[in-house]
Order: C-alpha cells, then structure tokens, then sequence
C-alpha cells in the first residue's frame, strides 16, 4: 500500500513538472538598476540627510545603485565609512553626485544645483513654497526636471507621511525647547516646565490643532502641565481631544478668549498649517505685549510665515531674541536640530518607495500606475503640474491626470 501511495505521487510529482512554470524575476544587479544620487545640504541650517547607511545598504543589496557626497551624512552622525560599507559610493564633489538620475535631497536644490542636474533628472526634496519664487520653477522646467515635493507627497491611504513624522518630531521637540528656555540657565523664569506636588503647573496654549499640536499636547501632559488648544475646524478640536484621551481645553479663536489664555500662560506654541497658501496671524503685537514677563514662545509655523505678529526668523547659532520681555524661539525647521531622529524617520519613508520603484521600472511607472505617488510630483519634464503652485505664481498648469490619459 506505502509503495503504491509513494508510485501515485511520483507520477503526480511527473506530471506537474510539464505543466508551464510561472519563471521567477530576478533581482536586477549591477546595470540596469536605479542610480540614486544623495549631495551635501548646503543650505543654511539643514543637518538632516535623505537615506541613513541602513537604507542604502537595503537598496544596494537589492540591485540599485548609490553615490553621496562625501561628509553628506556628518551633521546627522553618519560617517562616510558607514555609507561605503553599507556599499554607496562616496564621490567628492556635487558635481559628481548630479550624474545620477534620480537626487534624494532634503532642501530645495539650489539655481547651482539645477544646473548641475542632467536635462530629465528627477528629484526628492522639499518644495519650501513660501519662500519660493517664479524662477526657481522655470528653473526646473527649463532643465526639464520631474520635481517631487515631501510636502505633498501621499501614501496609499491618502495621508501625508512626511508631514506627519516632521510634525511629530516637531511637537514633541517644541515642549523641550520650551523646557528649556523656561529653566533659569537661558535668562528664563526658572521654572520646571510641567507640575509638581504643592505648586501650580505651569500652563501651555498651543495654537492649531494638527499633529505638531497633538504631539505637543502628549510631552505635556506626561510632565503635568495645564493645556489650552485653539483651532478654528472643531473636528480637529474634536479629534485631538479623541486621540489624547483626556477632557482638555478647547476653543475656536475668539480674540477674547485667546488675548485672556495668552496673559496666564508660561509658553505658547504656534503650530498652525498653511491654509490656501499662507498662514493666518493670529497673535497680534499687542497680545505679546500683555504676556507675562520670560514667557515663552515657540513659533513652529515659523518657516511659513509664521503666527505670531511679533515672529521673526532666527538660527540654530542664535535661536532666541526678546520682543516686550517675552522669549521668542523662531527657527525655522525646528526638526534639523534633530537630524539624526528626523533622517532615518525620512529614510524609512523612503526607502520602501524606492524600492517599489526600482521593482516596476523607474520614476515615469511609478507616476503614473501609483496616484498616491503622482500627487507629490510639481513639476514633470518641462511642464509646472501643480494647480496650487500655478495659482500662487500665476502660472500655467499641466494636469498630469490628462497626461496619465494620454498614456493609456
């Protein structure tokens, strides 16, 4: 009976090796990958990089190919060496880094920089819009350059991943500069930021209630402050409060009721979004004015425009300046004094993208059988693409879903 079932299952084994096989796909390796390109930032203040030694290690091992800048990683703790083991190539110029193809960038490239791009290159970077101009756009077009932004790339379920891991880095990074500013070593009021037994907690009013918000709120609550939150959308009041869990006060921006939080509380952080192009100002130099003395506040929305009529733009070298005795701290990305946490929350966002774009045949497949991916692309091989970017710089559109017909 055991040799008969073993026979009946040789011939089973027989029969099924001559029906057509499904052959397996090779991983590419050597030519015929991607080539992704990683230059130094060299804008002031940027210390962040696009993909950490594990990211690249990851593509490499799976057929592509990487060069970066030698020192492109220092200021966020990765060394050239861990970027060569990882099996990158450290080339020792921009110049060299601009024969790729495809550049991962965290700020804007640069007039310098486009120039230094191949006609057709794409790039990864931030879009900055706030302090772009009309140039930098016919820049990229004349260069014919597909732009991705961060800013306004998707994931699969329509959220915004960069934003989001920025914004949390952001808020829970606000509470500690708060802290410390507070403290009496910075000119402060010294005071522990929070609440301890027998004394009153010191009370935090945070504008806008988004991801920087809800982050902010959660490093305050774990240190026992009191919370004020302003917003004008009550579904963002109501979906904070879900998500933190606790009954905290809420309000929309009722001068009055705001200029009276403002006057009892120890730090103030603005944490509004840009709404059809700019941000609202929502603090007026006379409510500054009637804060308390060594207050602090923190102005996140800084980098686009700011909400705070007393804000102006520091440095990480001089990150504070007083303005009617209260401490202001407006740096603009806030998440670079951070580089280390901020570049591998980057590189795990991206490198899965990458990835899957190596696997389905380079960039163009990716922009146009993935819609989530092809709401971050602004500018497409000569073409401005973005309806918003058009109508801040009163320029002609291309809508890429047209193009994305065409193709079909």
């Amino acid at each position: 009976m055991k040799d008969q079932y073993k026979s009946g299952l040789e011939e089973l084994a027989k029969e099924r090796s001559l029906y057509p096989q499904e052959s397996l796909l090779k991983i590419k390796e050597g030519e015929g990958g991607l080539l992704f390109g990683i230059p130094k930032e060299i804008a002031l203040q940027e210390r962040r990089v696009a993909l950490t030694p594990e990211a690249v290690a990851l593509l490499v091992n799976n057929g592509q190919e990487v060069c970066i800048e030698s020192g492109a990683g220092e200021t966020a703790k990765f060394s050239d060496k861990e970027y060569s083991e990882a099996g990158a190539k450290i080339v020792y110029s921009a110049k060299e880094v601009y024969e790729a193809r495809i550049i991962l960038k965290i700020e804007p490239p640069t007039q310098d920089e486009i120039n230094f791009m191949k006609p057709g290159s794409t790039v990864f970077s931030a879009i900055q819009i706030g302090s772009q101009n009309v140039e930098y756009i016919k820049a990229l077009n004349k260069q014919k350059i597909t732009a991705i932004g961060f800013e306004l790339l998707e994931d699969k379920v329509e959220g915004k991943p960069v934003i989001r891991a920025m914004s949390e880095i952001a808020g829970g990074a606000s509470l500690l500069i708060a802290a410390e500013y507070l403290s009496g070593t910075n000119s402060g009021k010294g005071m522990l930021l929070g609440g301890v037994t027998g004394v009153p907690p010191t009370k935090v009013v945070i504008l806008g209630a988004g991801t920087v918000a809800e982050y902010a709120a959660r490093a305050a609550i774990g240190l026992g402050a009191e919370i004020q939150i302003f917003d004008n959308h009550l579904y963002k009041l109501r979906r904070i409060k879900h998500a933190l869990g606790h009954q905290i006060f809420t309000s929309t921006f009722g001068n009055a009721t705001l200029a009276e939080s403002l006057t009892t509380a120890d730090v103030v952080i603005g944490a509004v979004r840009m709404e059809k192009g700019k941000v609202r100002c929502f603090v007026t130099d006379e409510m500054v004015a009637n804060m308390k003395k060594d207050s602090v506040i923190i102005d996140v929305s800084i980098d686009q425009g700011g909400c705070f009529e007393t804000s102006q733009i520091t440095t990480h070298e001089r990150p504070i300046y007083r303005k009617h005795d209260v401490i202001h701290y407006c740096v603009p990305n806030l998440t670079s004094r951070f580089a280390g946490t901020a570049s591998t929350a980057i590189s795990n966002i991206f490198t899965p993208i990458l990835r899957q774009m190596a696997e389905i045949g380079g960039v163009e497949e990716m922009i146009f059988t993935h819609h989530w991916f092809m709401k971050g692309v602004y500018t497409y091989k000569g073409s401005l693409t973005n309806a918003d970017i058009a109508k801040k710089f009163n320029l002609k559109h291309t809508d890429l879903e047209l193009l994305m017909a065409a193709r079909l």
